[in-house]
């Protein structure tokens, strides 16, 4: 845990953050100093110092996933790699679209997926939304491209054509705002301008970022924008898997479940304009999901 420490030389104070790791073994203090008072901005200096302190631990540790999920997929039969895909699938779709409101139980989400077997007493649009999740999941994974607002407003079409067709593909030209969030999405004017931008730092940054941050800050940078009339964070969790799959790591699914924490770190993000609380969140998030690849040798 971070703590501020007071020093006191002579007749003056002097604050510094100080934080506790155990390296090879042995426990090292790291240290940040503060000056003679402490800063406004405290909360937002202990998340960078904190960033900055298991940066590299991270990083190491998802490299780690990586290495030992291509151990995996290389002794897997082609078979067995789609099956579990099929599955991850599923359970992503259910997430993804339970996260957003859905009716679908994770069972009847599977049989329709799976089987063809249409729920009885459920939104119809639940169901065409749950089908074009998975045709657009798929056509993602099989894109060869790079992502480019063409090809993210041709997924958003794919998406809500059948339930939504009109905002389907198309950027909103009217105010929205977020349920229960502090959070307010840009005006329709500046969401063009911003997805320029965006698309922009894409190309910059993807051969300089890591991928798994490279894939937290689409997310966050795309659901921030919040470009569409709806379906914003369906399709920011789309990109997110896009690029982790194109990196080689295995993807990941934010299970409905931990909605609340999840909703916490992009609104706090949102709000602070601090992009490093999502990205702590969404690195201990990954690492606590596959953290088995890393018991593999």
């Amino acid at each position: 845990m971070v703590s501020i420490k007071k020093r006191v030389i002579g007749s003056q104070e002097y604050y510094y953050l100080e934080h506790s790791i155990r390296e090879k073994g042995k426990v090292q203090k790291k240290e940040l100093y503060l000056g003679k008072t402490v800063p406004k901005n405290i909360a937002e200096l202990q998340r960078e110092f904190i960033y900055h302190i298991y940066k590299d631990r991270w990083f190491m540790q998802l490299d780690g996933i990586k290495r030992g999920y291509e151990r995996e997929q290389k002794g897997m039969p082609v078979s067995s790699k789609n099956k579990e895909l099929e599955h991850f699938m599923i359970k992503f779709t259910y997430d993804t679209n339970r996260i957003e409101g859905s009716k679908l139980t994770y069972r009847e989400t599977a049989d329709l997926l799976e089987r063809g077997t249409t729920p009885k007493s459920k939104p119809l649009d639940d169901i065409k939304e749950a089908e074009a999740h998975r045709k657009v999941f798929y056509e993602i994974l099989d894109y060869k491209k790079d992502l480019s607002l063409q090809i993210l407003l041709f997924w958003h079409d794919m998406l809500f054509s059948g339930t939504k067709p009109d905002i389907a593909g198309r950027i909103r030209e009217h105010q929205v705002g977020i349920t229960g969030s502090k959070f307010m999405p840009p005006s329709p004017a500046e969401v063009p301008v911003l997805l320029k931008e965006l698309f922009r730092w894409y190309d910059k940054s993807k051969a300089r970022t890591h991928p798994i941050e490279l894939a937290a800050l689409i997310h966050l940078k795309l659901v921030t924008i919040h470009p569409f009339g709806d379906g914003n964070g369906r399709m920011s969790r789309l990109l997110m898997n896009f690029v982790l799959n194109r990196h080689g790591f295995p993807m990941l699914n934010i299970p409905s479940s931990k909605r609340s924490s999840y909703y916490t770190s992009l609104e706090r993000s949102q709000v602070k304009g601090n992009d490093l609380i999502f990205l702590q969140w969404f690195f201990k998030r990954y690492i606590k999901e596959y953290g088995r690849y890393l018991k593999t040798r």
